[in-house]
């Protein structure tokens, strides 16, 4: 899309993804210098790739689905058409839950205490970095249609 299609958001913001991945490394790097006491033990810690796998599987899920209604799934683009069905229809951002619970496999794997930390302080970024601010722009696109959506189904869950 050009410039015109964009908002006025600052256009050097950090993606989800991006902060996804620092979010990953943050886990990794806590796991190596400071596990704490372990939560999860083999072989039951490879049971994290479940929520890992079902997270990406998310993912991919939402960009198909909002490639195909012809709307852009990058924050802060113009959203033109509002998506409230599937996965949508319980939760209005179900990439950010499938990232939490991608990280919360990944904190199973690794199965050490410190790596959990990292996930609440990704729930608060996202709220309120990518969240909060989106919230205002769907609504301004979407008037009524929005704040009825935004009155039946949460948030997160």
């Amino acid at each position: 899309m050009n410039k015109s299609a964009e908002t006025s958001a600052p256009a050097r913001r950090v993606p989800p993804p991006v902060v996804f991945l620092a979010a990953l490394v943050a886990m990794g790097a806590l796991h190596e210098l400071a596990p704490g006491p372990e939560v999860v033990s083999e072989p039951w810690n490879q049971l994290g790739w479940v929520p890992f796998g079902l997270g990406f599987a998310v993912a991919f899920w939402v960009k198909f689905r909002f490639d195909r209604a012809g709307t852009p799934i990058r924050p802060f683009k113009k959203s033109t058409v509002l998506v409230t069905d599937g996965l949508f229809a319980w939760s209005r951002n179900p990439v950010y839950v499938a990232m939490i619970a991608a990280l919360a496999g990944i904190a199973v794997v690794l199965g050490t205490f410190m790596p959990l930390l990292v996930i609440p302080v990704f729930a608060w970024n996202i709220q309120r970095r990518f969240i909060e601010a989106e919230e205002p722009m769907l609504e301004e696109a979407f008037g009524d249609d929005y704040r009825a959506y935004k009155a039946r189904v949460r948030r997160w869950l």
